[in-house]
């Protein structure tokens, strides 16, 4: 699973201080800490990837290197990264021993390219545009080559010089006994080279910050979480690595109507109690404009009619789902006298003959009898 921005996890933009890092890592660690949540397995996995964020973030040079090439420039168990050797590393240093004995020259000078990180964005919609699809306009984080130093990080007037540590190779040798050990310069991260008069644009790194418009095609029929991938959007890579993609995460807002479950849409819709009685013929809505329902006589409250193709079309197969629609008997409330009468008056009329009336009334009063005889 791809690694979430250190900066989205703890809720701070790019250019925050360290104090802003520290309390929003504090308020998250308060939050999700495992004492607190003990059976949380989502609380203990928030914890840690708050933790590794302010580890990164909260170090000064650990933060540039992330700045500059993502995840790649601090994760070393991956063998990315300026600073990670992983698998490279561990077959150069064997190089580097085979190279000793047999006179080879191993992997030096090798160039450390990685590709860049994923990234996500969250993006929500209506379920209007859920239904029919949509064209969205985001604005998403970027990295791009200064344009006052073309990329190379230097003042305009100077250039990068070699790396006097490694000789410009990236990588310096470290003899332990008989084995010699081929590892990531310290001093230039592997890029082989430094830059004494940083560009005042970008501090010496070479690239930017800015932000990119992207249109995001929405199909119709997507689903609350469901991802769409933008390949190659993501963090830029390192050294002409290719970068990493965009998955855009949809979000779906609540429907002052309807309630989806999957393809299928649910509402419901008061009816009168002389309706619910008499029958009679109601207007529903629906997501393309109102439809006429037949209330049959003597419906009950709870009562559930389908309308079948009338829920949203499947991302897919192309097959609609259905709408239903959840009848709910209402009460009349703010009585006239008159109504009262009239109330009372046929409540009279029904009690002579409940069991004909009320059968429900009759049957949930022997469930009851039969309780308590039993």
């Amino acid at each position: 699973m791809a690694k979430r921005d250190y900066y989205e996890v703890l809720g701070v933009n790019r250019d925050a201080s360290d104090d802003d890092i520290k309390k929003a890592y504090r308020k998250l660690a308060m939050k999700h800490h495992p004492d607190r949540n003990p059976d949380s397995k989502d609380s203990e996995e928030r914890f840690k990837e708050a933790k590794e964020a302010y580890e990164i973030l909260s170090d000064a040079q650990k933060r540039g290197a992330y700045d500059r090439y993502g995840h790649a420039g601090v994760d070393a168990s991956a063998g990315a990264g300026p600073g990670g050797q992983g698998f490279d590393g561990f077959a150069d240093a064997f190089s580097d021993i085979f190279g000793d004995l047999f006179g080879g020259g191993g992997a030096r000078g090798r160039a450390n390219v990685y590709r860049g990180a994923d990234l996500r964005y969250n993006l929500e919609i209506s379920l209007e545009e859920a239904a029919r699809g949509a064209d969205k306009t985001i604005r998403i984080p970027t990295v791009e080559e200064c344009e006052t130093c073309h990329g190379s990080g230097a003042k305009p007037g100077t250039q990068p010089k070699s790396c006097p540590t490694c000789g410009g190779a990236g990588q310096v040798r470290i003899q332990q006994g008989f084995f010699s050990i081929q590892q990531t310069c310290p001093k230039c991260h592997g890029t082989g080279r430094i830059v004494p008069d940083p560009c005042r644009d970008c501090g010496g790194v070479g690239r930017v910050k800015k932000q990119k418009t992207l249109e995001v095609k929405i199909p119709a029929g997507i689903d609350e979480g469901m991802r769409l991938r933008h390949a190659g959007h993501g963090e830029p890579g390192v050294n002409g690595g290719p970068a990493g993609d965009l998955y855009v995460e949809i979000h779906i807002r609540a429907h002052p109507v309807f309630q989806r479950d999957h393809d299928d849409l649910h509402c419901e819709m008061p009816i009168s109690f002389t309706t619910a009685a008499l029958g009679g013929e109601i207007e529903i809505p629906t997501l393309e404009g109102m439809a006429r329902l037949k209330i049959p006589a003597e419906t009950q409250s709870g009562k559930v009619f389908r309308l079948r193709g009338k829920g949203i079309r499947n991302v897919r197969s192309q097959a609609h789902g259905d709408l239903m629609c959840h009848v709910v008997v209402e009460t009349p409330v703010r009585l006239t006298e008159r109504q009262k009468e009239l109330l009372r008056e046929f409540e009279e009329v029904s009690s002579s003959d409940a069991d004909r009336h009320n059968p429900k009334a009759k049957s949930w009063m022997d469930k009851v009898r039969d309780f308590f005889n039993a």
